[in-house]
């Protein structure tokens, strides 16, 4: 009796995950990716891939139960306020059209289970940290700042990334504020990184040609001059950014400074 119950729930679940497989291919593969991304095939997607959107779920939101509900939320009423994925990527992709009318909710119920204990693959979460890694060093090495450190955020970045998301808030007036200082911050550095890579270069050639290191001192000064004005904007863009926003709000985004 017992091996025949133990038969028939192996069963039941075996059944489950496929009818579950059945409705992600149904409903979902039409636009997400349900295999790992290459790197390479990321900028074609005309839809985040799978393995992206729970990565984002699962870091954006605590517990199976909720992420759960999450989804089920979000395919019947979707916006870009709630979204998880970066705000500049929802501008990119656009928001994705209500399943309301083409889905059950108990369906999407299976749909979410099966995406949650599927998804992201290992792989691709190896992908994405490296993809990080490589980007956080050729930020560094391309830095025109003195100090580069989290603790000092790029805030032109952070709000592009959570634009439009309901747990930041930003008023319409802020916004029109923050992309005041975003245009004059982006300005400034991009006019002091044009003349810093021909003295930087200088100084490089100048190694390799076994040069005495005196005679690259007046490119060495100037490059300190520029890193230091650099350095000066990217404080002032701080500065002026959490003058707009509230602590609440800057606790969204630098949930470290507290």
């Amino acid at each position: 009796m017992k091996k025949s119950l133990l038969f028939l729930s192996a069963a039941t679940a075996v059944l489950f995950a496929g009818n579950a497989e059945g409705l992600v291919k149904k409903h979902c593969a039409s636009c997400h990716m349900l295999e790992k991304p290459m790197p390479e095939q990321m900028p074609t997607l005309t839809a985040p891939a799978f393995d992206a959107v729970i990565f984002h779920l699962k870091d954006s939101v605590k517990g199976q139960e909720a992420q759960k509900m999450f989804i089920v939320d979000y395919v019947l009423n979707p916006s870009a306020s709630k979204s998880v994925c970066e705000s500049n990527k929802v501008a990119k992709f656009g928001v994705m059209p209500s399943m309301k009318g083409k889905v059950r909710e108990d369906e999407l119920e299976e749909i979410a289970e099966y995406l949650l204990k599927n998804y992201p693959h290992p792989a691709f979460v190896r992908m994405i940290k490296e993809i990080l890694k490589n980007d956080a060093m050729a930020a560094l090495k391309s830095s025109p700042f003195l100090i580069n450190s989290d603790n000092l955020p790029h805030f032109t970045k952070l709000l592009i990334q959570n634009w439009d998301k309901a747990k930041l808030g930003l008023t319409d007036e802020q916004k029109q504020k923050l992309l005041k200082v975003r245009k004059k911050t982006i300005s400034g550095i991009s006019g002091i990184k044009q003349q810093l890579e021909p003295l930087e270069a200088d100084v490089i050639d100048a190694m390799i040609e076994r040069e005495d290191p005196k005679s690259v001192e007046k490119q060495l000064e100037q490059i300190a001059k520029l890193k230091l004005e650099a350095t000066k904007i990217h404080l002032k863009c701080i500065a002026d950014t959490t003058a707009i926003l509230s602590e609440e709000q800057v606790a969204v985004l630098l949930p470290f400074w507290e």
